[in-house]
C-alpha cells in the first residue's frame, strides 16, 4: 500500500475523513444484519433529534464514560503475554506493512472491507479482530490531540460509532515498547438493537497510523474479555 504525507492530523478534515471512511466500513459490515430505522434517543433528560443532535448525545455519553476513568483509569495488561506467545494463540506477522499481533488459534482469516487483515471466530462472526492503517506524517499518538482522553473520546464518538450508536468508554491504558507509544482502550457501542464491546489499540510508525480492534457481542463480553485483551495487548508495530 502506498504511503503519502498528510497535513497535521488534529486540524486536517481529510485525515479524519480517511479514518472515518476506513472504520465506517467495519461498522457497516458488522451491523449489516441489523435493520436501520429512525428513532429518538434520550440524553440527560432531553430528547435529541436523530440526525444532528444524536452526535451531540454520543459525545455526552462518551464523556460520561471518560469521567468514570478517574476511578478506572487503566486496566492491567494481560499476564499471558509476559510468557511469550500464549498457548492456544497464533501470531500473525506482516513484514511488508510492519505489524504483528496474536489471535486465538481456532479463528480463521477473512476479508474485512477496508482492513489490511482480519480473523474471526469460526462460529460467531461478530467476535473478530481486524487491523487497518492510513498514512500520516505524525510520529506519536500523543500528537493526535491535547490528551489521550480527548483522542479516545473523539475516536469512539466520531469515528468508530455509527450515527445511531453512542459510546461508553470503560478504560484507557498507555504503554511504550522500544520507544513507541501505544494506547489500548475498552469501550461499548450501544445501538437500538444490539451492543458491541471492544478493545482498540492504536499506534503510529512507518508513516502510518495503525488501528487494531478486537471485540464481540456485549452479551458475551464478560466471558471472552480476557481472551480478547490478549489480542489487544499483543499488537506491535515493526520497523520497515
Amino acid at each position: 500500500m502506498t504511503v503519502s504525507s498528510l497535513p497535521p492530523i488534529v486540524s486536517s478534515k481529510s485525515f479524519l475523513n480517511r479514518l472515518y471512511a476506513t472504520c465506517s466500513m467495519g461498522v457497516a459490515a458488522e451491523s449489516a444484519a441489523v435493520s436501520p430505522h429512525r428513532y429518538t434517543t434520550r440524553c440527560e433528560g432531553n430528547t435529541c433529534n436523530y440526525d444532528e443532535e444524536n452526535k451531540k448525545c454520543n459525545r455526552r455519553m462518551a464523556i460520561v464514560g471518560i469521567g468514570a476513568l478517574t476511578a478506572v483509569n487503566s486496566f492491567s495488561a494481560s499476564p499471558l503475554l509476559a510468557q511469550g506467545k500464549p498457548e492456544d494463540y497464533q501470531i500473525f506477522v506482516d513484514k511488508r506493512d510492519g505489524y504483528s499481533y496474536s489471535y486465538p488459534s481456532d479463528w480463521r482469516g477473512f476479508d474485512f472491507l477496508g482492513h489490511d487483515s482480519a480473523f474471526k471466530d469460526r462460529y460467531l462472526q461478530l467476535q473478530n479482530v481486524r487491523l487497518s492503517f492510513i498514512p500520516t506524517n505524525k510520529t506519536d499518538i500523543h500528537d493526535l490531540g491535547t490528551s489521550m482522553e480527548e483522542i479516545v473520546e473523539n475516536l469512539t464518538s466520531n469515528v468508530y460509532s455509527a450515527p445511531n450508536q453512542f459510546a461508553t468508554i470503560l478504560g484507557i491504558q498507555e504503554k511504550s515498547i522500544d520507544g513507541r507509544s501505544y494506547c489500548t482502550f475498552e469501550y461499548i457501542l450501544t445501538s437500538p438493537n444490539f451492543k458491541r464491546a471492544a478493545f482498540a489499540t492504536i499506534a503510529i510508525g512507518n508513516g502510518r497510523y495503525y488501528t487494531l480492534i478486537v471485540g464481540a457481542n456485549e452479551r458475551r463480553w464478560r466471558r471472552v474479555r480476557n481472551q480478547l485483551k490478549v489480542v489487544a495487548d499483543s499488537f506491535k508495530v515493526l520497523d520497515i
